[in-house]
């Protein structure tokens, strides 16, 4: 194996293999991937398959489909292939975005859930970020671009990856695989400036679906300036389309081969080194600031677990009783979700059976997080947010504090009474979140903190990066700092933070449905008939002399009263209505449910039924 400055670990060919059987492969099957859940796998395929796509070239992508109407398959060390796969499934390829990311279901077995990430689509959407890139990047042919690889847990994440290598290597950039990663070092690596690491990268792909099931995966795409946003990723997946369309017949074998080199390289102790740093940095520069502490990590069996080894203990933490830190991508202790209950219950058992300072739990890419203090008590979701908001003022008094569009009426006393800052309430979607704190510094408003309730929160002393491992940090650096200070030594400080956030006896989420074949939508979009709910409810409030619109609101229709609040908004990317009710008592609740119920009655397309039990309780 080749090496660069000992920082890469192996040189290795993309495999060209597809299964015989496309919608329902055997490959992630049986015992194949069995080692792959207990620990990080070397390169899978290794020399297995050359291919060719002889009319590709850097300035000349458009070529790309003719070249794989003309791909021939050699396997190394055996004889030519002559055998033709069968034609390609169709792919409607815009229905795979969610978004900003791409997601879609990789491995067959889920009832009513049909394989459409396979590897053919996955090399094409590949092929289609290369030009994509080559376009934005306007590049004179003096340099070939590189693109950066990683997953996450997911059993499905070597495959594709042997994929998107094939599609960027074969459009002419080359490829360096990171294997078992985190999102937020995907997009790191395309600042970090080190020829040792083959840094920066053009362009990064990052393969997760976050915390949905075993069976789904996905893609999030980066550059220097920031993750692609949602017109970026239409771009890209109608130019898969295209190539896709192109590919035909063209699984047929000759004895043609080129090879396509991949470097593979140890990134993520680049990335853990920073993390490190920013925390010996704040403490004075203290070796071990964390010496004393007590923390434990639960990954969730996602990509995190190198949080407890690879920042904690160097640190001079103790890990004892970290937990699900192996790599597993049947999730099989709990969802890695910070929003989960269940998820949130095992970090806070954790933390108490172990007489633990302080627990970190991470989504399965390690762009969201939570924490649970000494007594149990979580910071998650509006907490997470207040805890946050408070360091953050500290360090920036009156900035705007950016967040979605569900955070709570007490959150926003808290930031402005307390804290002395300004709650800029905004849209749901984290992407939204992040792109309007951007703005807001762009026209002079102040702003360093943007985040969402469900646990993504991004600071402009990353470079707005959403990273669930900074904002530990973050949190870290607190714990440290006010040690270093003389302030004490436990998670009681972060405690005090967020003392005087006033929070809600109940909160709840109920999703609202959308039947789409229903005659009432007389042939419309969904979209068209949520808007027409909404503004229905809208008009209702008006004639209500107990409820107050709100003044300022970006999404959906806000609503206070009955000593709470509602909000119904229409889902970002599905045939749902999702509505929030946070009150002070049940009671009060269950009195704004029955005015979204009867201002909703009309509209017999949508379910109700979630609502309805509600308020029956």
């Amino acid at each position: 194996m080749a090496a660069m400055s000992g920082k890469i670990v192996q040189n290795v060919f993309v495999s060209q293999w597809y299964p015989q059987n496309r919608q329902s492969s055997t490959q992630f099957q049986g015992d194949h991937f069995v080692p792959y859940m207990r620990k990080f796998l070397p390169f899978q395929g290794g020399k297995v398959t050359l291919t060719d796509i002889s009319s590709m070239h850097l300035r000349n992508l458009s070529n790309y489909q003719s070249g794989f109407a003309n791909r021939r398959t050699v396997h190394c060390n055996a004889a030519p292939s002559t055998t033709a796969l069968s034609p390609l499934d169709k792919v409607d390829f815009l229905k795979l975005q969610n978004g900003s990311d791409i997601r879609g279901v990789a491995i067959p077995g889920v009832e009513g859930e049909p394989v459409n990430l396979t590897e053919p689509v996955a090399e094409a959407i590949a092929a289609a970020f290369s030009a994509w890139l080559v376009e934005k990047k306007k590049i004179d042919g003096s340099r070939r671009l590189s693109v950066s690889i990683g997953h996450d847990s997911r059993i499905s994440a070597q495959t594709l990856q042997d994929a998107i290598s094939r599609g960027i290597s074969g459009a002419g950039l080359d490829v360096i695989q990171y294997g078992l990663a985190s999102t937020p070092a995907m997009f790191n690596s395309t600042l970090t400036d080190s020829a040792a690491y083959l840094c920066p990268v053009d362009g990064s792909i990052m393969i997760t679906a976050s915390h949905l099931p075993y069976n789904r995966n996905g893609f999030k795409f980066f550059t220097s300036a920031g993750g692609l946003g949602k017109p970026d990723i239409k771009d890209i997946l109608e130019r898969a389309a295209d190539i896709y369309s192109k590919f035909k017949d063209g699984m047929a074998s000759s004895e043609e081969k080129v090879s396509a080199l991949v470097k593979r390289v140890d990134y993520m102790s680049v990335y853990t080194s920073g993390l490190v740093n920013a925390v010996r940095k704040a403490a004075g520069n203290l070796e071990k600031p964390l010496e004393g502490f007590h923390i434990v990590v639960d990954a969730g069996n996602g990509a995190g677990g190198f949080f407890a080894a690879k920042v904690l203990e160097p640190l001079g933490a103790v890990t004892f009783g970290s937990q699900f830190l192996e790599p597993d991508g049947m999730f099989p202790n709990h969802i890695p979700n910070p929003e989960d209950k269940t998820a949130m219950k095992a970090i806070t058992k954790a933390v108490l059976d172990n007489k633990a300072d302080l627990g970190i739990i991470f989504d399965t890419d390690v762009d969201r997080s939570a924490a649970v203090d000494s007594t149990g008590r979580e910071f998650n979701r509006n907490r997470l947010i207040a805890l946050m908001s408070a360091i953050v003022l500290e360090e920036h008094p009156g900035t705007t504090i950016v967040t979605d569009s569900v955070t709570s009426d007490g959150l926003t006393t808290f930031i402005e009474k307390k804290l002395g800052g300004k709650h800029h309430r905004f849209k749901r979607g984290y992407k939204n979140v992040i792109d309007e704190a951007i703005r807001l510094n762009s026209i002079g408003e102040e702003s360093h903190l943007a985040i969402e309730t469900s646990g993504h929160g991004a600071l402009k002393e990353n470079h707005w990066l959403d990273d669930g491992a900074y904002l530990m940090v973050k949190i870290l650096n607190k714990l440290a700092s006010a040690r270093a200070a003389g302030q004490g030594i436990g998670s009681k400080v972060l405690t005090d933070l967020v003392e005087g956030l006033k929070e809600p006896a109940v909160a709840v989420e109920l999703r609202l449905k959308i039947n789409q074949n229903h005659p009432d939508l007389k042939g419309g979009s969904f979209r068209n008939y949520g808007e027409a709910v909404l503004k229905h409810l809208e008009n209702s409030i008006e004639a209500d002399e107990m409820l107050r619109k709100a003044p300022v609101n970006y999404e959906g229709v806000r609503v206070s009263g009955f000593g709470g609040w509602f909000l119904l908004r229409l889902s970002l990317h599905d045939p749902v209505l999702p509505l929030n009710i946070e009150a002070s008592s049940h009671d009060d609740a269950v009195k704004l449910g029955h005015f979204v119920l009867a201002a909703t009655k009309e509209f017999s397309a949508l379910d109700t039924s979630a609502l309805d039990k509600f308020v029956q309780v």
